[in-house]
């Protein structure tokens, strides 16, 4: 029978308890937050959503067609020069989605004859970059600048290494200072995601490049989401003019893809200026995340100290970690629930996303819900 197999895989999971759903959610949900990325709490700020109405109704519901052809507005250029200049860079081109923006930069630089070099703790975006890359592909040890250092010493010709900035999964920083040094000793690219770190990290929220004091680096890329801190949808590459250039003629994600909606364009836009007059807001995030790691280890739960705004708490199992989460939400709190395939570690964690938009109270009640519910 066609798709038999399905079957098979559809009971493998439920015995592991990894089967997932889709569950929708109301406008009017009354749950507290702790499960989305909207670190600073701009995804329903006034000025972000009339930002998002504004390019609507000057642009349309959509882009009409690829950005080569139609679907490159004025908003667009407009975003990515404000986009490039608030992260220290030469250039920025935005994409329909910050898995496309991974896409792009992985492929297009990593091409036949080259080497990527990619941390085993990588986002699934840049791990699909790699699968599809033509170059050849080597995986290293989590945030060892040493293993990426021998790993390029293999090779003679064209390389790059690719990291994220803040790890997804719990939340901490790569050594990206050193990746950098590693990378200068054998004339290597660096190419890192920053989704986690933009809008959090750095001066005023500029990101973990920045911080790093590799914003503008000519050896160095930055891939990035509009849909976390900035609050909307897509995502971006910043770096030297002419590696914007090259993804122009060369990312198959670019040349190919209907261009990002001017609704998301314009909300994203909106959220980066708010940050440029309100820079507290990374710091608030920070500090957040900070006050939830504390309060929870304080409790006698598991947590990894946060190095952005994601707190990650671990379970026993699976299970464990799937009922966790059902009792926060049924106690009005909702949280982030990470299970294996999605964990390179196999180590089930609740995952929370800090929000610069959380009050005292809010914090106490998380804690108290996370606390009071688990296994």
């Amino acid at each position: 029978m066609a798709f038999g197999w399905i079957d098979e895989q559809a009971e493998a999971r439920r015995r592991a308890g990894l089967v997932r759903t889709l569950r929708p959610r109301a406008a009017d949900s009354s749950l507290l937050d702790l499960a989305s990325n909207d670190y600073l709490g701009l995804a329903h700020h006034p000025e972000v959503i009339e930002g998002a109405a504004r390019a609507a109704r000057t642009w349309g519901g959509g882009s009409t067609g690829s950005r080569l052809v139609t679907g490159t507005t004025e908003l667009h250029t407009e975003l990515e020069r404000e986009l490039a200049a608030f992260c220290g860079f030469e250039a920025a081109l935005v994409f329909s989605s910050g898995y496309a923006a991974n896409l792009a930069a992985v492929t297009a630089l990593g091409p036949h004859g080259s080497l990527i070099v990619s941390d085993a703790g990588n986002h699934a975006s840049l791990i699909d970059g790699c699968r599809l890359a033509r170059g050849e592909r080597q995986v290293v040890g989590h945030a060892d600048p040493e293993a990426v250092r021998k790993a390029l010493g293999t090779h003679q010709g064209p390389a790059i290494v690719v990291s994220d900035t803040v790890f997804s999964v719990d939340g901490d920083r790569a050594p990206l200072a050193e990746l950098a040094a590693a990378c200068r000793e054998h004339g290597a690219g660096l190419v890192v995601d920053d989704a986690h770190g933009l809008g959090v990290l750095g001066d005023g929220g500029r990101g973990a490049p920045y911080a790093a004091g590799l914003a503008g680096a000519a050896d160095v890329v930055v891939t990035a989401t509009l849909s976390k801190s900035l609050g909307s949808q897509g995502g971006a590459v910043l770096g030297p003019r002419r590696v914007i250039d090259h993804l122009v003629n060369a990312a198959r994600t670019f040349i190919f893809d209907t261009g990002l909606a001017p609704a998301a364009a314009g909300a994203a836009l909106a959220a980066l200026r708010l940050l440029v007059r309100d820079p507290e807001r990374a710091a608030r995030a920070r500090a957040v995340a900070a006050e939830l790691h504390a309060r929870l280890t304080a409790a006698g739960l598991e947590a990894v100290r946060p190095d952005a705004a994601v707190v990650s708490v671990r379970a026993a199992s699976p299970e464990q970690a799937v009922r966790w989460a059902a009792d926060c939400r049924t106690a009005g709190l909702a949280v982030g629930c990470f299970r294996p395939p999605s964990v390179p570690d196999g180590v089930s964690r609740l995952r929370l996303t800090a929000r610069a938009d959380l009050s005292g109270a809010e914090i106490e009640r998380a804690v108290r819900v996370i606390v009071e519910t688990r296994p």
